[in-house]
């Protein structure tokens, strides 16, 4: 049977909306964390068949295919193609899928997933109101009668699906306060004991993630307004606004014997589900029974798990529905704390993963993500 192993994988710094990335072309910035894998990999670049790379709204200097300029702004061969992917917050995690698909299935031997995105430059959604000065005003869905027959004319957000999941799964802003708190502890600690220290190459003099609040506390929390009124989540309890980039070099069998690589682990399952696109958020609950059914495995087979935190309420409630441990997940903290930079968290979480596995010496990681049109990845791999 065919494999695909992660040979490496390597991420910038996780930069704060205005922080040190703020003027870092997106092309640089994914050019550099492309630049770091090469080095560390040692691999001819010439090898590499494809560059696959998540990105959301891609406009602006996201446009025109960033996987392709990246690759290109990092001086590496042209004869290389690029292609980007838009799964919304799963684009990276989408992307390392479509890797590991064209290595099991004989088209390709190397190919180098990641994500970009800078939201300092090109703010979150900005592509749904980009053709606003070509009438289109209402955002993407309104006017397909297609949708507004099966799904009406309501707000489609992710704001309004996460309070409907804290409503319907009756999370309270206290248990969510209390999450978000530690996930800003979590990461802390995990800076300073420098558990990222591996996976981060440096850029622009920064060496750790600028998002973790040292200064929060429960009490500043519970100061803060709610997103919508009469709703129960707040920034606290959001993921930071973001920019960073990662990529992950992914190889065949052939590839590790011809090049004389080692791998770090095997991709052991991957998978994408749907379901309601109104709640939207929630697909990580149905995509992770999905897996688990699919490989025959249960949760506590599961040594590591990364969730993106997009919002509190996402994660409490795929952990009540679960059973998961909740030391064994997001244990270096999440999207809270450590920023959400949409099309490279999908690589940034699976770097990160990887990395835990090996700390720890666990065998298998989990790692999901909920995604505009409530959608959800799910890939699953082995520490070797």
């Amino acid at each position: 049977m065919a494999e695909a192993y992660i040979v490496d994988a390597v991420r910038t710094p996780v930069g704060r909306r205005g922080g040190a990335f703020a003027g870092v072309h997106p092309a640089d910035l994914g050019a550099h964390a492309i630049t770091a894998l090469m080095d560390r990999t040692g691999i001819d670049p010439g090898a590499v068949e494809d560059v696959v790379f998540g990105c959301v709204d891609a406009v602006g200097p996201q446009a025109g295919d960033i996987a392709r300029t990246c690759w290109l702004a990092a001086g590496l061969p042209e004869h290389v193609p690029g292609v980007t992917v838009d799964r919304q917050c799963g684009s990276s995690q989408q992307a390392v899928h479509f890797a590991a698909q064209a290595v099991l299935a004989g088209t390709s031997d190397l190919v180098v997933a990641g994500g970009v995105q800078n939201m300092s430059q090109i703010p979150i959604a900005f592509a749904m109101t980009a053709a606003e000065p070509l009438g289109f005003t209402e955002g993407p869905f309104a006017g397909s009668k297609g949708w507004t027959a099966r799904y009406g004319t309501g707000e489609v957000s992710q704001f309004a699906g996460a309070e409907q999941i804290a409503r319907d799964w009756d999370i309270s802003r206290a248990a969510m306060e209390e999450f978000a708190y530690t996930s800003h502890q979590r990461a802390i600690r995990a800076i300073d004991e420098g558990r990222f220290d591996r996976e981060i190459v440096p850029l622009e003099g920064v060496t750790a993630d600028e998002g973790p609040r040292r200064d929060t506390t429960l009490e500043k929390m519970a100061g803060l307004r709610t997103l919508l009124d009469g709703g129960r989540l707040t920034a606290a309890l959001s993921s930071q606004i973001s920019d960073a980039s990662a990529a992950l070099l992914i190889a065949s069998e052939r590839a590790v014997r011809d090049h004389g690589l080692t791998p770090r682990a095997r991709v052991h399952h991957l998978s994408a589900r749907g379901e309601d696109p109104i709640r939207m958020l929630s697909a990580p609950i149905p995509a992770t029974a999905h897996a688990l059914a699919r490989t025959g495995m249960k949760i506590q087979d599961i040594d590591a798990v990364e969730i993106n935190e997009a919002f509190a309420s996402v994660v409490l409630a795929w952990l009540r529905e679960t059973g998961a441990d909740p030391a064994t997940v997001n244990p270096n903290g999440g999207a809270i704390a450590l920023g959400h930079p949409l099309g490279a968290t999908g690589a940034r979480l699976m770097t990160s993963l990887l990395h835990e596995l090996e700390r720890t010496g666990g065998r298998y990681g989990l790692q999901t993500m909920c995604e505009g049109g409530g959608q959800a990845n799910v890939t699953v791999i082995e520490r070797l």
